[in-house]
């Protein structure tokens, strides 16, 4: 009888990818086996699944907000009311597929169908990718089989004696496979050109665009530096207003790639040699799978903070510079732009401790818990 193996993620991308390329290695590895998703059907993992082509199941779940307003207490008393549903229909589901083994990776729903399923004694885990786990990860400790980390620095916030596991956070193979000098030909870097890549996420940050208008402002006459960034959907008409602001005129320039979103990251990271973004777990273990420098500006508008953390293990490892968006300066970036691209022995060592931090075997290492899990359920009684 073929291995059912359910999956449950929803949120953001950072949960639902790396879902998909464990997904992704198990069906290489068991054709037969049988892989089914869950997560929120407003969410964009209902998009992300079906594009994959595994089947999904809608559960309806919402977060809570952290505030009195009358429009925060309606929408906690809808969250409640959804967490009510949510459980009925998590647990109906779950005898539905009857899956051998259930796996989450983060987002709202992971929480009420990974509870119920390690209620109902079906085989569970959960992966964490941030170094400081969030609070579904934490509830979920008490109640699932394994908890899978990305890095040793979260073990320390979870309950003691959580059984736990560092695998680190899967990267999607185009990553490792993208080749430097037939990217920079591609992107129509010219030789000697330092490469400088910089985003703030897909919506934009405005502080990010603010720093990065100046650093574009110091650079761009130079033509020492060739620099791609992406201004997010609410920098698009920001971006271009703060170049004029600064006297910035890129008309017949090459050297400033200026997009909304990047959509080839494999290829830009595989040319960059400095790298100015967020601190998102995915983002920073694709940093690290590349062995990019980079410097890091955590999104203060995050759960607990928990890009601070992630960016600090980078920090402490010699991968990385943090910059706290409160102390963030178009002038302080420019410095520290300046100091590593004119110093290749500072670069060097820096893409030489991040490629350390790198897991390139993650999607394998869950992987092969997963059907280890799954192959013990099918032996035990009354499976």
């Amino acid at each position: 009888m073929a291995m059912k193996i359910l999956f449950v993620c929803g949120g953001t991308a950072g949960h639902i990818n790396p879902a998909l390329a464990v997904a992704g290695l198990i069906r290489s590895r068991r054709p037969d086996a049988q892989i089914r998703f869950i997560g929120n059907p407003h969410g964009m993992e209902k998009r992300l699944v079906s594009e994959a082509g595994y089947p999904f199941s809608p559960v309806v779940v919402k977060g809570f907000y952290r505030s009195f307003s009358p429009k925060a207490i309606a929408h906690n008393l809808s969250a409640v009311s959804c967490m009510l549903r949510s459980s009925g229909e998590a647990r109906r589901l779950l005898r539905d597929f009857s899956p051998d083994v259930v796996m989450g990776t983060g987002g709202y729903v992971s929480g009420p169908v990974l509870r119920a399923a390690a209620k109902l004694g079906f085989k569970t885990l959960t992966h964490e990718s941030n170094a400081f786990p969030g609070v579904t990860t934490k509830l979920l400790a008490r109640y699932v089989d394994r908890v899978l980390l990305a890095v040793e620095e979260a073990k320390k916030y979870l309950p003691e004696g959580t059984n736990c596991e560092i695998v680190g956070n899967p990267v999607r193979e185009e990553i490792f496979l993208a080749d430097r000098e037939k990217s920079r030909k591609a992107l129509g870097v010219k030789p000697g050109q330092v490469v400088l890549l910089t985003f703030g996420g897909s919506l934009g940050a405005q502080r990010v665009n603010e720093a990065v208008a100046d650093l574009i402002a110091w650079h761009y006459k130079s033509g020492k530096v060739h620099h791609i960034h992406a201004t997010g959907q609410y920098g698009v008409e920001l971006l271009p207003r703060l170049l004029k602001e600064r006297g910035v005129d890129l008309r017949g320039l090459d050297t400033v790639d200026i997009r909304e979103y990047i959509s080839d990251m494999p290829r830009c990271l595989a040319a960059s040699d400095i790298v100015v973004c967020r601190a998102g777990a995915m983002t920073l273990s694709e940093l690290t799978a590349a062995g990019r420098a980079s410097v890091l500006i955590p999104s203060p508008n995050v759960a607990e903070n928990h890009q601070y953390y992630n960016a600090m293990v980078l920090e402490k490892a010699g991968a990385a510079k943090v910059i706290e968006e409160k102390d963030l300066s178009g002038e302080k970036l420019c410095a520290l732009v300046s100091d590593w691209a004119e110093h290749p022995d500072k670069l060097a060592a820096l893409s030489k401790n991040a490629s350390r931090l790198a897991t390139p075997d993650a999607a394998e290492r869950i992987c092969d818990i997963l059907l280890e899990m799954g192959s013990a359920a099918k032996r035990s009684p009354g499976r």
